[in-house]
């Protein structure tokens, strides 16, 4: 088999196609879950904490280096958790709404599985069982 149909065997089926919508689904939602988070849930909570706006938040470990002009020639260096705890809000936002989504995926398909009992058969008529004993005492 060649290369090139394998490879258009393997990206046709079902789940590279799936996988392949769910993907850039997923990415739409990222976007969305972030703004929510940055523009709407992360404010209060920093107003809330003193007026502090999270992605303004960082540790400074060196200064930055300022010539006689006023030209910085060294940037600061910092660490900034800030970014780290609104990518964590996020992320948490994010994992939730999944497990939500599957969580209800998976009931609707306990409810589809689950398959109607069949009927019991029905009881032999009067004729079924005499030729049933007919059947029986000419084997004896």
């Amino acid at each position: 088999m060649s290369v090139v149909k394998e490879f258009k065997e393997f990206a046709m089926k079902g789940n590279v196609v799936d996988l392949a919508v769910g993907i850039i689904i997923g990415g739409a939602f990222g976007k969305i879950v972030s703004s929510v988070v940055a523009d709407v849930i992360m404010p209060p909570i920093g107003l809330l904490l003193g007026g502090v706006k999270f992605t303004d938040l960082k540790i400074l470990l060196t200064d930055p280096v300022v010539d006689a002009t006023g030209v910085i020639t060294k940037q600061a260096v910092s660490i900034n958790y800030g970014n780290f705890v609104q990518a964590l809000v996020d992320f948490l936002i994010i994992a939730f709404a999944i497990f939500m989504m599957i969580k209800a995926m998976n009931s609707l398909k306990k409810k589809e599985v689950v398959p109607a009992e069949e009927p019991a058969p029905p009881a032999p008529t009067r004729e079924e069982i005499l030729l049933t004993e007919i059947r029986d005492l000419l084997k004896k």
